[in-house]
C-alpha cells in the first residue's frame, strides 16, 4: 500500500465526489497541480478531477448536491468547471491525446488514468489522488515525481523530444516551474528543449507572454532568464533582449554585459515590489544599448541617448508581444524614459530646479522611479554601490522637500489658457502657449512659487514686455 492523503482532502468537494463516484460506480482522481502543491506545502485553490468516462457528468451530480447554480460545460473538450467557496474546480473526463506537427491543439479521445498521467506535462504534475472509497486518498504516481519533488527536478513522463514537440508551450512552462519552485530541469529535457525551441513559433504570443509573466513574478527571474537564453527559447519571441548579451573589447576597453547587468537590475528590483510592470522597466531599462553603443578613443563605450530610443521601442516590443498597449505600456514607457534623470542628480548638484523638473515628468511614478534607479546601481565596487545609495537618499530626501513646498506631482497650471485670452482679450494662438509654457519654466526654475496669485502677477508682467493690453473689465 501507497502513500494515503485522506487526512489533506477535508474540503466538501473531495467527500462529496467521493460519495457520487463510488454510487455510481465511476473512477475519478484528483490530478496535476493540486497534488504537486500538496506534496510541496504550497497553498493551491485549482482542483482538477479527472474522471474515466464523462467528466461532465460526474461535474453536475457534485453542483447539484453542494447547491453551486453556475457551471460552465464545455462540450466540445469535455470539461466542466465551478467555483465553490474558496476553490476552482475543473472536472475532466480521462483522454489521450496525438497531435499533428503545425498545432498544439491534439486530436482528444477517451482513455484510461494512465492514459491521462502519460498526457501530462511534467511528472510533478502526474500525481494523482483516488477519491474512490475504498481507496479514498491513496497516491498513485507512475512516473516517480515524488521523487522528483524530494530532489528538485523537472522531468517529462515520456520521451522529451515527444513531449516538447507535441506541445511546445511545455518549454515554457519547464523553464518557468524550474523557476518559480527553483528546481534543476533534467538534463535530458534541457537539451531537448534547446533541440525544439523552433517550435515555439506555432504558440501564439499570448500564451508565451502568460507564462513569462509568470516568471517575471517569481522571486527570482533571473534563473528563468538565463535558461530562455541558453536554450534560445529567447530568441524565438525576444530578440532585443538577447541582443544586450555579449561583451565587446577595443584597445583595451569593454562595457559590461548588459544582458546579465539587465536581470542583476530585475533581480534588485523583485526584492522591493511584486508589480509585474515595474518588473517589466526593468527589462526594459537598457533595450536601447545595443543600437546606441558607440566607442571613443578618449571615453570608451557610450550608449547616448539609450533612454530616449528605449522608450520608442517600448510600444512596438508591447504590441509584438501581445502585452497591453494601454496605461501599463504607457507606464513602462516612462519609466525607461526617465531611468537616467535621478542618477544623473546624485552624480552632479542636486538643486531644487532639477528636482522640481523630475516632479514634474515622473508624476505619481516618482517612488516606482526610484526604486527603478536603486535598483539599477549594480556595480561590483561595493564603495562605490555605497556612496551612490547614500547619495540617493539625499535626492529622496530633496524630493519630499520640493514636492511639500511646490506641489509639483501632478502638475496642473494656475493660469489657463482661458484666463490668458480673457485676460489680454486674445482669440487661440501662439502667444497663448508661450505664456503659459514661460509661466511653467518659471514655476519650475523656482522663479515664482505654484500658486496662482504669483503665476498672475508674473503673466501680467509678460504682457506688458510683449506689449499686450489687459482687458479692461466692464
Amino acid at each position: 500500500m501507497g502513500t494515503n492523503l485522506k487526512k489533506h482532502l477535508k474540503h466538501p468537494v473531495f467527500k462529496v465526489a467521493s460519495q457520487i463516484v463510488s454510487e455510481q460506480g465511476l473512477e475519478a482522481y484528483v490530478v496535476g497541480g493540486f497534488v504537486r502543491d500538496l506534496m510541496l506545502g504550497r497553498p493551491s485553490k485549482d482542483i482538477d478531477i479527472v474522471v474515466v468516462g464523462n467528466g461532465l457528468e460526474l461535474a453536475k451530480a457534485c453542483a447539484e448536491k453542494l447547491r453551486v447554480k453556475k457551471v460552465s460545460f464545455f462540450d466540445h473538450f469535455g470539461t466542466a468547471h465551478f467555483i465553490y467557496k474558496d476553490l476552482d474546480i475543473e472536472f475532466v473526463g480521462s483522454r489521450k491525446e496525438s497531435y499533428n506537427e503545425h498545432s498544439r491543439n491534439p486530436k482528444i479521445s477517451t482513455g484510461t488514468l494512465k492514459d491521462d498521467q502519460e498526457r501530462r506535462d511534467f511528472t510533478i504534475n502526474a500525481l494523482a489522488i483516488d477519491l474512490r472509497q475504498e481507496n479514498f486518498g491513496e497516491l498513485l504516481d507512475p512516473f516517480e515525481g515524488i521523487g522528483d519533488l524530494e530532489k528538485g527536478i523537472i522531468r517529462t513522463p515520456l520521451d522529451p523530444e515527444k513531449t516538447f514537440s507535441d506541445d511546445p508551450l511545455r518549454m515554457m512552462r519547464a523553464i518557468r516551474f524550474a523557476t518559480q519552485l527553483n528546481f534543476k530541469i533534467e538534463i535530458d529535457c534541457l537539451n531537448s528543449i534547446a533541440n525544439n525551441a523552433q517550435r515555439l513559433n506555432i504558440i501564439s504570443k499570448e500564451r508565451i507572454m502568460t507564462e513569462l509573466n509568470k516568471i517575471i513574478l517569481s522571486d527570482q527571474p533571473s534563473r528563468g532568464f538565463k535558461l530562455l537564453m541558453s536554450t534560445k527559447l529567447l530568441h524565438q519571441f525576444f530578440p532585443e533582449l538577447v541582443k544586450l548579451y555579449g561583451i565587446e573589447k577595443i584597445n583595451g576597453k569593454s562595457h559590461k554585459d548588459n544582458f546579465h547587468h539587465t536581470l542583476e537590475v530585475l533581480d534588485n528590483i523583485c526584492e522591493v515590489t511584486d508589480n509585474l510592470w515595474l518588473r517589466w522597466s526593468a527589462i526594459l531599462h537598457d533595450i536601447a544599448k545595443p543600437n546606441t553603443k558607440r566607442f571613443d578613443d578618449k571615453v570608451g563605450w557610450t550608449f547616448h541617448g539609450h533612454e530616449e530610443l528605449g522608450a520608442r521601442m517600448v510600444p512596438k516590443i508591447f504590441k509584438r508581444l501581445r502585452l497591453p498597449l494601454d496605461n501599463k505600456m504607457k507606464y513602462v514607457q516612462k519609466l525607461v524614459r526617465l531611468h537616467l534623470r535621478p542618477i544623473a542628480l546624485v552624480k552632479g548638484n542636486v538643486t531644487d530646479s532639477a528636482v522640481r523638473r523630475l516632479l514634474f515628468e515622473a508624476g505619481d511614478d516618482i517612488e516606482d522611479l526610484m526604486k527603478l534607479c536603486n535598483a539599477d546601481i549594480t556595480s561590483k565596487n561595493e564603495f562605490r554601490v555605497k556612496r551612490y545609495k547614500k547619495n540617493f537618499e539625499e535626492v529622496e530626501r530633496k524630493l519630499k522637500t520640493v514636492e511639500e513646498k511646490d506641489r509639483l506631482r501632478n502638475f496642473q497650471p494656475p493660469i489657463s489658457g482661458k484666463e490668458v485670452m480673457d485676460t489680454f482679450n486674445l482669440e487661440p494662438c501662439h502667444t497663448v502657449g508661450m505664456i503659459k509654457n514661460k509661466i511653467k519654466e518659471a514655476i519650475l526654475e523656482g522663479e515664482i512659487e505654484n500658486n496662482r496669485d504669483q503665476a498672475f502677477n508674473f503673466m501680467l508682467e509678460l504682457g506688458k514686455e510683449l506689449g499686450l493690453i489687459v482687458k479692461l473689465k466692464a
